[in-house]
């Protein structure tokens, strides 16, 4: 386990795993201020973060990526939560220029094709706003969990992120577990996306996301013509990895 700097104060690894969702919230914004921020996606994690944040670090930052893809239902919860919360989400959307040029050369449906396809269209829509939104802050904060997809097991509250120029990535929710998240939903009624109930358990862009069947894992309705230890997008694992062969 490292020792990480935040501020100026070292934070031993181990010991910040120990640490609650709600005080790793307070941890950051206390020690960064408006410098850190909720990437959030909306889905049930995200969700359970912001109603986390509006009690004990109602500071923190919201943003989201718009890709121009996303569901109808994504909007509808991301307006709910605007609503109920009164909080403002900081929309980033794609490069028009790169958006215009990927359609035109490679139609509108490339990332279907091939990996190389399918990381070139995240890039532009997800990867490249990312860093955009990073670029303003010294920390971000994600709802990744341990037990979502195999990519994920090694997930620590606390971390270096390498990918994304050395900031500071929280994740509060890393040693919660499915039940956990819906049983904390349900308790503080918290507004979710609809497409939950469809058995959406993991939503992304409205091509790359399907419902999954009895017996699949968390992560199976994305990029589910790839195999499992691909469906990642880039922006919580490196290009490499992300490329690596089988």
């Amino acid at each position: 386990m490292a020792i990480i700097k935040v501020k100026g104060k070292e934070v031993n690894q181990e010991e910040f795993n120990k640490k609650t969702a709600e005080e790793v919230l307070s941890f950051a914004s206390e020690k960064l201020g408006r410098k850190v921020a909720l990437a959030s996606s909306f889905g049930a994690e995200d969700v359970v973060l912001i109603d986390m944040i509006s009690k004990a670090a109602p500071g923190i930052i919201i943003f989201t990526l718009d890709t121009g893809r996303l569901h109808e239902e994504t909007y509808k919860i991301m307006e709910k939560i605007r609503e109920k919360y009164g909080v403002e989400i900081k929309s980033y959307f794609p490069k028009k220029e790169d958006v215009e040029k990927l359609e035109r050369e490679k139609g509108f449906y490339s990332f279907y094709k091939s990996i190389e396809d399918r990381k070139e269209c995240c890039g532009i829509r997800k990867v490249e706003p990312l860093k955009r939104a990073l670029s303003e802050l010294d920390a971000w904060i994600t709802g990744l969990r341990r037990e979502q997809v195999v990519t994920r097991t090694s997930v620590n509250k606390i971390e270096i992120d390498e990918a994304n120029d050395g900031v500071v990535k929280f994740n509060p929710l890393a040693d919660w577990t499915q039940k956990q998240v819906w049983d904390y939903i349900k308790k503080n009624k918290v507004p979710y996306n609809e497409l939950h109930d469809k058995n959406f358990p993991s939503i992304g862009c409205s091509p790359c996301t399907r419902a999954v069947k009895k017996g699949e894992d968390f992560r199976a309705g994305r990029w589910w013509w790839e195999s499992a230890d691909k469906r990642e997008c880039g922006l919580h694992i490196s290009d490499e990895e992300l490329l690596k062969e089988d």
